[in-house]
């Protein structure tokens, strides 16, 4: 019997009745905890999410309470506070639920983090292809501004601080802290190099920017409510809190579900949660973290140690949903969208596919990402195309490898280990569709009748 959900973030997005505007905000608590951080000092805030170990929701799982400590106060220039709603990785779906349905609890985590790091002017940086949902978080700040909880002497605490909702052009890369920062200032969004360009140092015109997506900021409330030492007690070492899962792919029940860190291991997520494969099929892969983590299959066995020093000897329905599991296995949690695969399912058709999307989402500032995204794409679609050449499943695996490592940010890695992963694990298939065009033509290479 596996735990039910413990639903914090998703505790009231689906109940009956529930609506996403201030006044039922209101009677559900709403704000209590932005009343309570003004009983506190910045500094008491802060160091509630360093105790809470909350690791970024994102994709990176970087440490809020770190990324927080590092912000240069002693500048003397403004400090900003960004929410990153750009939620771009194909397979994630979880902060445009927030957004719709609950987005006032974004703007309250929003408002403690802001105080807590004192900024006076933050931004919530939103996807162009989310129209409603930027729609929706203007009327919702408007809402708090004319109940007090945004703008000028909040609550009468002295603290002034707003919110503008920024509009992005639609790119991938603009999940990447800097390329978004770049945007927020009209500019290309060409991610920039660490160091010197760290936002906490140098971010939004070269201020102190603290960067934070939106199921992060969400959990400030939380950890204000209960105290940092008690949140870091749900889940475990490593992955603290709980998390949200997007599952997509054949499923019978896909959707979005909340459980605490570690609580459950992946094939019951897959099989207990979502109701497991369709019927007549078996599973066949698993990406576990968005399209750019390495995919799982599913015939395979992982042995190693974890970060502890804990041995472990898994097969891919054993592994905990945490951070370090998913890293211990080659893999990452990234940005926890489960795409599930079943028997059906052409490996070589599906790498073509997200080699297409990376191809066309490449900022085009580091050649060997711009150049290589798009030799990846034309591999991998001639193979699809029954055009494969002897030499291509040895070709993508030595183009991916040239590219990770050495590009500005981590797009290359992105684009990268998706063929890494898809060419080593399902190499047969690979070779398979090599086989066949080789079969079909003469010794010239052309095709037979």
């Amino acid at each position: 019997m596996i735990p039910a959900e413990q639903r914090v973030i998703l505790k009231y997005l689906d109940e009956p009745g529930y609506t996403n505007d201030i006044e039922c905000y209101i009677r559900h608590g709403g704000y209590e905890m932005l009343r309570k951080a003004f009983t506190m000092n910045p500094e008491e805030i802060c160091h509630e999410v360093e105790l809470s170990a909350l690791r970024g929701r994102g994709g990176a799982g970087f440490p809020a309470g770190m990324k927080w400590k590092f912000l240069d106060r002693k500048s003397g220039k403004p400090i900003y506070l960004i929410c990153n709603a750009d939620e771009s990785e194909p397979g994630t779906f979880k902060d445009r639920q927030i957004i719709h349905k609950d987005p006032h609890q974004l703007i309250e985590g929003m408002m403690i983090a802001a105080y807590a790091t004192g900024t006076k002017l933050a931004f919530i940086y939103i996807r162009e292809e989310f129209p409603q949902g930027a729609n929706i978080l203007e009327k919702a700040i408007e809402e708090a501004q004319a109940s007090n909880f945004v703008g000028s002497n909040i609550l009468g605490s002295g603290y002034s601080c707003d919110i503008i909702v920024h509009r992005g052009a639609g790119a991938y890369i603009c999940g990447e802290e800097t390329g978004l920062i770049e945007s927020l200032e009209g500019k290309r969004p060409y991610p920039r190099i660490k160091p010197p360009y760290f936002p906490a140092v140098l971010g939004l015109y070269q201020c102190p920017t603290i960067v934070n997506n939106v199921e992060t900021l969400c959990n400030i409330k939380h950890i204000i409510e209960i105290g940092g030492e008690d949140y870091s007690h749900i889940g475990v070492p490593g992955a603290t809190g709980t998390r949200i899962w997007c599952v997509s792919g054949h499923v019978l029940k896909p959707g979005y579900y909340e459980f605490a860190g570690g609580a459950i291991t992946l094939g019951e997520l897959i099989y207990e949660v979502c109701g497991g494969m369709r019927p007549g099929r078996r599973l066949k892969a698993v990406i576990p973290g968005g399209s750019s983590a390495k995919i799982l299959r599913a015939d395979e066995r992982y042995e190693g140690h974890l970060r502890d020093g804990t041995a472990f000897d898994w097969g891919i329905d054993d592994i905990p949903l945490d951070f370090d599991s998913f890293m211990a296995v080659g893999t990452m949690s990234g940005s926890a969208g489960v795409i599930v695969m079943d028997d059906t399912v052409d490996m070589v058709q599906a790498l073509a596919n997200l080699n297409a999307f990376y191809a066309h989402e490449s900022c085009g500032q580091c050649t060997p990402c711009r150049e290589g995204s798009l030799w990846m794409k034309k591999v991998s679609t001639r193979m699809c195309n029954g055009k494969a050449r002897a030499e291509d499943v040895d070709l993508l695996a030595s183009i991916s490898k040239q590219i990770e490592g050495r590009t500005i940010c981590a797009f290359g890695e992105a684009c990268s280990w998706p063929t890494q992963s898809f060419v080593s694990k399902f190499k047969e298939e690979f070779a398979a569709k090599a086989s066949e065009t080789r079969s079909s033509t003469d010794n010239n290479g052309n095709r037979l009748i």
